[in-house]
């Protein structure tokens, strides 16, 4: 790491130091020597790298190896979705499952990386808002790490995330509200603790420079297991859209490391119909997002009326040629229910929003049926068991026993 860039006004800041956003808000981003790390850096000594994100550290922002704090993140299966593709038509259909992560879900990678720069930095306590899954790694995190956590959550956060934050013995507030809301109490209280001794540090969605470079391994992971060479296409659920502005800093990255070619897939940014903003957005050609008013939507990591990364998003979807869609909240249900009888993946709602979203494509020709195309699966759908059970209700034991022939109905 050399410095950090102000993804808006290009201003420089200092490696080193504990950052949140540039003077004119824009996200910091952390740059490299990578004509250094090309000639000191060869894929090759990946073969005998560790088998979590961590092999790529020297493209990650931590210097010391003992601030490292990691439960095993990353290197999650590239899995075949032949029967899936078959019935929406494409040949060579992936799925990245990114459920398998420690507290099931992407969150783990930008966590991970966000939470040992915070031990490498000094920072003791940190503060989030999410709308679950971020909450669930940052608790994990804090605890591997014996950090203070506090959690915003909107009141209707999955179970699953309320009672891993409290197991992992992080501070919850529930809040009646979107995450938004959560988003502005943090900062309230950020502000009001700065210069104490127990001041929070503002740990959300891009407003810290470091959770994005956990998340671009994503990237990397990507390349190395397709033998270094791009996919066609890659759909992303886009709440904050992190992630896949995470991967398109990495391809940059490899390919001044020599690691691959000028080729890059079309980055297709997955929404939900109750929240879109990112859809408008590139519909009608807009730098930026506008608020997205009265989000709804059963895929809680989409509900994000306004993610602050929605100009590098946008970018990334148009420079790579790609487009924005957004899908119902009962397309992206059935789709997952079929990808998990289909292919045995439970996939969050979120990354069951990218099969929908894919049978739209090609059947509209923006996708070819020949294309290798890369779903990415956010989350595990064991932490969405509440959505899920709409479509799965349970049934009284004798109904049970009626429905499995074991007794006759009168």
């Amino acid at each position: 790491m050399t410095h950090l860039e102000c993804s808006l006004c290009s201003r420089t800041f200092e490696a080193g130091r504990v950052w949140n956003l540039c003077e004119c808000g824009g996200p910091l981003l952390v740059r490299y020597d990578l004509s250094r790390l090309k000639k000191e850096w060869p894929r090759e000594s990946l073969t005998s790298a560790v088998n979590s994100m961590w092999r790529y550290a020297p493209a990650l922002p931590v210097g010391q190896q003992n601030s490292i704090i990691s439960l095993g993140e990353g290197m999650t299966p590239l899995l075949p979705a032949k029967r899936t593709g078959a019935r929406i038509g494409a040949s060579d259909l992936l799925i990245k499952d990114e459920g398998l992560n420690p507290t099931g879900s992407f969150k783990a990678r930008g966590l991970s990386c966000a939470v040992s720069m915070c031990v490498e930095l000094g920072v003791k306590v940190v503060a989030i808002p999410s709308a679950g899954n971020a909450a669930s790694a940052l608790s994990a995190y804090a605890a591997a790490a014996g950090l203070e956590a506090h959690i915003f959550m909107p009141n209707d956060v999955p179970q699953a995330n309320f009672i891993e934050c409290k197991a992992y013995g992080a501070h919850v507030t529930l809040v009646d509200g979107l995450i938004s809301d959560c988003g502005r109490m943090v900062g309230e209280r950020c502000k009001a603790t700065a210069g104490t001794p127990g001041a929070w540090f503002d740990i959300s969605t891009l407003k810290e420079p470091y959770r994005i470079e956990g998340k671009k391994t994503m990237g990397y992971e990507l390349a190395e297991q397709l033998n270094w060479t791009l996919p066609d296409a890659i759909l992303y659920p886009a709440g904050g859209g992190v992630g896949m502005i995470g991967m398109w800093k990495a391809f940059g990255e490899m390919e001044a490391l020599g690691w691959i070619g000028s080729k890059r897939p079309k980055m297709i940014a997955v929404q939900a119909a109750g929240c879109q903003p990112i859809v408008r957005a590139f519909e009608e050609g807009a730098e930026a997002s506008r608020f997205w008013d009265g989000a709804s939507t059963v895929a809680a990591g989409l509900r994000v009326p306004k993610p602050l990364g929605d100009r590098l998003t946008l970018q990334a979807v148009r420079e790579s040629a790609g487009c924005a869609i957004a899908v119902s909240d009962r397309d992206l249900m059935e789709a997952g229910v079929q990808l998990a009888s289909e292919e045995g993946i439970f996939a969050a709602p979120e990354g069951a929003s990218c099969v929908a979203a894919a049978e739209q494509l090609i059947r509209q020709a923006f996708l070819k049926s020949t294309d290798k195309i890369v779903l990415y699966n956010t989350g595990s759908g064991l932490k969405y068991l509440e959505a899920y059970s709409v479509r799965f209700p349970r049934v009284a034991a004798g109904e049970a026993d009626k429905l499995c022939g074991l007794i006759t109905p009168r």
